[in-house]
């Protein structure tokens, strides 16, 4: 790679578990006590309350689970139930599965005939066609071939900006609308050839499903992270809120460098960012963060997206939305939403960030 194409890319898991460990960690225990009870997996406990960590593998990524129970009650099976949900899951969304649902509506090359899916594949679609109205097509889950062309597809080959020719002879495949939703369980393509990526709004969805089956065993009190989607119920052990710490996003930042903090409670918090993911020519910066209305990476300046909802789906695509549409339209867009709020940091040239809250978030800081 010559000295003026710069490629930087840090692995999501290694960010994703840090932003785990940064929440829980420093405000409850020093980060490296806590780090080592993280590794242990013992359970917390502060008077009657006791706190059960339940982590693993899913999606690609890693989840973490806290959930709060009676000191002497125990949470015996409840991570066999969530590793069934959760495989259940990801054999509906994983484009990574030749056989999942996802990836035979890919190959389904046929215009204007129903395709059968899973009622949480038309969830999923239902706020996924609700997130690209609101943002006027900002969030749109077709836009992968894009993300490929310009190197950060899965493939993992060198970035490089792409000649406009191949850039609109792909636009064509692109259109969220492009896809319609029939009940009960059906999508039509209406162009053969679209195909779906939905790994921005799908681990959001995730947590909302652990959520629903810890709510229906009777748990009131958890915090579920998966792929570093939150979502926070009731109280901690302790019973204060459950506050997450948002990464300082900037790439020489320290990977546990905590940039501002947040209380939640029966909340859902998402945060997407590119201040780990892009690359240079010419001094020239490319985000991994594709405009799917033009075929090019964003410009505007912002390096994270941190959204607060009443749900993890939500929260999760609308972040990647407002990465594209930039701090004044997102701001605008989510003053208009119900129990929605944002926080945006833009990175200067000079490296200086500058913070952009929604009318009810600064009140959290």
């Amino acid at each position: 790679m010559s000295a003026d194409h710069k490629f930087y890319q840090v692995p999501e898991m290694r960010i994703r578990l840090s932003f785990f460990i940064i929440y829980i960690s420093i405000y409850q225990n020093p980060i490296q006590h806590h780090i080592n009870w993280l590794e242990n997996g013992l359970p917390a406990t502060s008077g009657a309350k006791r706190e059960h960590l339940i982590a693993g593998r899913t999606m690609g990524t890693t989840y973490h689970i806290k959930v709060v129970t009676g000191a002497s009650e125990r949470v015996d099976g409840l991570k066999e139930k969530i590793d069934r949900r959760l495989e259940a899951i990801n054999h509906i969304f994983s484009t990574y599965i030749d056989d999942s649902e996802i990836s035979r509506f890919n190959a389904f090359n046929r215009a204007g005939v129903r395709f059968a899916v899973a009622d949480d594949f038309i969830q999923v679609m239902k706020v996924g066609r609700r997130i690209y109205r609101l943002s006027e097509g900002a969030w749109d889950g077709t836009v992968n071939p894009l993300v490929d062309l310009w190197g950060f597809g899965p493939n993992q080959r060198q970035p490089q900006k792409p000649p406009a020719s191949q850039i609109n002879a792909l636009m064509k495949n692109i259109g969220f609308d492009r896809i319609r939703i029939e009940e009960p369980n059906f999508l039509v393509k209406n162009l053969a050839t679209v195909t779906l990526d939905l790994n921005s709004i799908a681990k959001g969805f995730a947590v909302d499903r652990v959520c629903s089956l810890l709510a229906a065993g009777g748990y009131k009190n958890y915090l579920v992270e998966i792929g570093g989607e939150v979502y926070a119920a009731g109280v901690r052990a302790d019973g204060k809120n459950w506050r997450v710490g948002i990464n300082r996003p900037q790439k020489d930042a320290a990977i546990d460098e905590v940039y501002k903090a947040v209380s939640l409670a029966d909340q859902a918090l998402a945060t997407s960012g590119d201040y780990r993911n892009f690359f240079e020519i010419d001094g020239v910066r490319y985000s991994h963060v594709i405009d799917p209305r033009s075929g090019y990476p964003v410009s505007n300046g912002v390096v994270s997206v941190s959204i607060i909802a009443d749900n993890c789906t939500l929260a999760d695509g609308l972040a990647t939305a407002i990465m594209v549409m930039g701090p004044a339209k997102g701001i605008q867009l989510v003053n208009q939403l119900n129990n929605v709020e944002c926080f945006i940091i833009v990175e200067k040239p000079d490296g200086r960030l500058i913070d952009f809250y929604s009318t009810g978030f600064a009140t959290q800081k």
